[in-house]
């Protein structure tokens, strides 16, 4: 069983482009790196039709390979390998605890002996692999493991779209860590104490909000949920009575009526603010934690006016929008003010793009 996708959670393959599926859009990240230093290749966004991803699962393979088609056309020859990630009710992720004189192998087989009671699907329909984390502080004759489960089905339409779409799936991660391994870019722009404190990732994309906390380079907690900016786009529609795409583009350039801020912007920040609120509030419950410390914002939720600003005035909390690329060097022939304009919404295909130079979960 663990045998099923263990190639595509094998060693990290340079030079692989990091590719998000999202249900508005695929977005892709090239990363080159020398003597420590990442450099932006490539940093792409490509609307996805709607209705192809319902629930973060792929309703038409064929019509998600069309849109990563275009992406394969945009990114050098050279570069065959992807990282692509998954997210959703169907992927699960539990840290437990192993004795720590086991080998790989016997972990394996321990792991498959207990699966039957860690994951609520039936085994036959989902795929494990596990990854090494530490010694238990708690218990050194312990070794803690992060454990990832998902329904088969989700990874094989996944990697058919990517291949088919003209890459080669060679790594396979979950959006939530891909979304904390990008936002070791972004520590840079917290106050100086920010790598010891606990810091909160929100990705608020068209469906999901995706909630990772880390402490350091440890991962704290993760969180999927159903919300996010299509909520907006919908309350646009019936509101204004514009088609779909009409309402995405005037959010985007503001060309709504000026009321909108209080029958359509103010019901969203609310509504936003309270997932928000309650996730952190349930992390809070199930930790030893009083509090978090920062938040960074991204998705392409985060671009509305003022967030950042709420959820410091609401949340108490020191805020800011993603920028990954603040540090890292823009290839020549990429528009930094373009790059600069989306990259808050490229966080999961970046922190996928950094799979190409490290193996572990954040």
């Amino acid at each position: 069983m663990l045998d099923t996708i263990r190639k595509l959670f094998t060693k990290s393959v340079p030079y692989m482009v990091g590719i998000d599926i999202g249900s508005h859009s695929v977005k892709a990240v090239l990363l080159s790196e020398q003597h420590g230093v990442y450099r932006v290749e490539e940093a792409l966004v490509e609307p996805m039709p709607k209705g192809m991803i319902k629930d973060s699962e792929i309703q038409d393979i064929e019509a998600v390979a069309r849109v990563v088609n275009k992406i394969r056309k945009q990114i050098p020859k050279s570069i065959k390998h992807a990282a692509v990630a998954i997210s959703g009710s169907s992927v699960i992720t539990k840290v437990i605890y192993m004795d720590v004189t086991l080998s790989d192998s016997e972990l394996e087989s321990q792991i498959e002996i207990e699966a039957d009671s860690l994951i609520p699907y039936p085994l036959d329909e989902v795929s494990l692999d596990f990854e090494k984390i530490a010694v238990n502080k708690a218990d050194p004759s312990k070794i803690d493991i992060l454990l990832s489960a998902a329904r088969t089905e989700n990874i094989e339409a996944r990697s058919h779209a990517v291949n088919e779409g003209g890459f080669e799936p060679k790594v396979l991660d979950v959006e939530s860590y891909a979304l904390s391994r990008a936002g070791q870019l972004c520590i840079g722009q917290l106050p100086d104490d920010a790598d010891k404190k606990v810091v909160a990732f929100i990705d608020v994309g068209s469906q999901i909000t995706l909630l990772s906390i880390i402490e350091g380079e440890r991962s704290l907690y993760t969180r999927d949920q159903v919300f996010g900016g299509e909520q907006f786009t919908n309350s646009i529609v019936s509101y204004y009575g514009r088609s779909f795409e009409e309402s995405e583009k005037a959010k985007v350039n503001g060309d709504l009526p000026p009321n909108y801020t209080f029958e359509v912007l103010a019901p969203f920040q609310t509504a936003l603010l309270q997932q928000i609120r309650r996730s952190i509030q349930m992390f809070l419950n199930t930790s030893e934690k009083d509090n978090v410390d920062y938040i960074v914002l991204s998705g392409g939720t985060s671009l509305i006016s003022g967030l950042d600003r709420l959820l410091i005035d609401e949340l108490g909390i020191h805020t800011v929008i993603a920028k990954p690329f603040a540090e890292l060097e823009i290839a020549a022939e990429l528009d930094s003010e373009d790059i600069d304009l989306i990259q808050s919404q490229l966080m999961i295909a970046t922190g996928l793009a950094l799979r190409s130079f490290s193996q572990c979960h954040i």
